[in-house]
């Protein structure tokens, strides 16, 4: 365990004397963009396919938007913030045809680098500046004063200089507020698949829907299952958010702490199996080859998962109880 880095630890030069290249301007290109560009990193280009949705978006913002080659071309530094599971072709398509020699390559997330979707040229440097948080998070939490924690690393120094670079594009997006550490692309990308499948997405999901299905099936009304299997997780996350789990126990009914204590030991017997085997297959590379092979097959398998999703009783169950909350207020 390292301590943090604060904005006072960081030089902000290399980022600021940079010409910057952020390709993509989803939630992630465009809250990096804005909170770099508020920070005093002002060579800012915006790199899009032809006819991207975001194009005018981003010249709304005030920022020279070009195609994804030229954008390339022109740039010091790449901060490719794009989907992580199409890094490669943009990488192979429109990126190495056209960067200049010695130009870094910036990502936010491990993925590309692990799983090998790009092979990063030796001139490059290659960094991973991941600001901890949903793309939309990193602005506004920029915007009321604060920032999420970063976490930096570098795959390769060919310049001598990665570390810096790192460092002070991660304080540019405002983590210097919160603290900065080092991690490595390999944690990095396995943490972020882990929590994402075990607990934030997989595992709370399914928790929810499976609950929703077994209350239903004891009789109970669709709009109570909902508020008491989804609904209310957000209240929950509140908490945790501001306290943590200890915290958040302190704050509800003794009796929702006591059942939710006895009932720990069963749900961890059944589900760490099941996070035994998601390690394996994300560590081995197996998630990643397949989320990959689906995306080149225009993500079939994901639209069929949504289809799915959305078919689920309790979407119904939650459409209309927000339907409900919208008309009162």
């Amino acid at each position: 365990m390292t301590d943090a880095l604060y904005e006072a630890d960081i030089d902000s030069g290399p980022i600021e004397t940079r010409t910057l290249a952020i390709i993509g301007y989803g939630n992630h290109g465009r809250s990096h963009a804005l909170n770099l560009r508020d920070m005093g990193a002002t060579k800012i280009v915006i790199g899009l396919r032809e006819g991207s949705p975001s194009w005018a978006k981003a010249e709304a913002d005030g920022f020279e938007t070009l195609a994804v080659a030229e954008a390339a071309g022109r740039a010091d530094a790449v901060a490719l913030l794009a989907a992580d599971e199409a890094h490669g072709e943009i990488w192979r398509e429109h990126v190495a045809p056209n960067r200049p020699r010695g130009q870094a390559l910036i990502v936010c997330h491990g993925f590309s680098i692990e799983y090998g979707l790009i092979d990063p040229p030796a001139d490059a440097d290659v960094i991973l500046a991941a600001a901890k948080g949903p793309g939309g998070a990193v602005r506004s939490s920029f915007e009321k004063g604060g920032g999420l924690v970063g976490f930096w690393a570098v795959h390769q120094d060919a310049s001598g200089e990665a570390e810096a670079l790192a460092k002070a594009y991660l304080a540019g997006l405002g983590c210097g507020r919160a603290g900065i550490f080092p991690t490595s692309f390999r944690e990095e990308a396995l943490a972020d698949i882990l929590g994402e499948q075990a607990v934030l997405v997989g595992g709370m999901c399914t928790l929810a829907k499976t609950g929703f299905e077994a209350l239903t099936a004891a009789g109970i009304s669709p709009r109570m299952a909902y508020i008491d299997t989804v609904h209310e997780l957000k209240y929950l996350a509140d908490l945790i958010h501001e306290r943590g789990i200890t915290g958040m126990h302190e704050a509800i009914s003794d009796t929702a702490e006591f059942g939710g204590h006895e009932v720990e030991p069963a749900i961890a017997a059944a589900v760490r199996p099941v996070f035994d085997r998601i390690v394996a297959d994300v560590t081995s590379g197996d998630f990643a080859r397949r989320w990959v092979a689906d995306f080149e097959q225009d993500r079939a398998g994901l639209k069929a998962f949504r289809k799915a999703g959305a078919e689920h009783p309790s979407e119904a169950a939650g459409a209309e109880l927000r339907a409900l909350l919208t008309r009162g207020r």
